[in-house]
């Protein structure tokens, strides 16, 4: 199973309401999408205050790379992930991608 993780840095002004939105909006892809599932998304809660900018994330599991693959070339990953890059401090400079392998 590949656990995608995204952690991103939006800008001051761009509202919850917009995150909740790109977040719904993957969500429902990953519901579409065989091999994908379990996405979890939101605001950090930590008591550990380390977020470092980084204060929005989701989580997504695959069944494998090329369920991953799938998701990523898909056109409505494509348009969510460039609303992503275009609410975020720097662009693409403010998301962190880890893909880990559990």
């Amino acid at each position: 199973m590949i656990r995608h993780i995204v952690l991103t840095t939006f800008r001051p002004d761009v509202d919850e309401s917009t995150i909740r939105e790109i977040y719904d909006g993957l969500a429902a892809l990953v519901d579409d999408l065989p091999g994908a599932g379990g996405f979890i998304g939101g605001r950090s809660d930590s008591p550990e205050a380390m977020e470092r900018g980084y204060h929005h994330g989701f989580v997504i599991d695959f069944d494998g790379p090329d369920d991953l693959a799938v998701y990523a070339d898909h056109p409505r990953h494509r348009e969510l992930g460039a609303r992503l890059v275009a609410n975020a401090v720097g662009g693409a400079d403010g998301i962190l991608v880890v893909d880990l392998d559990v």
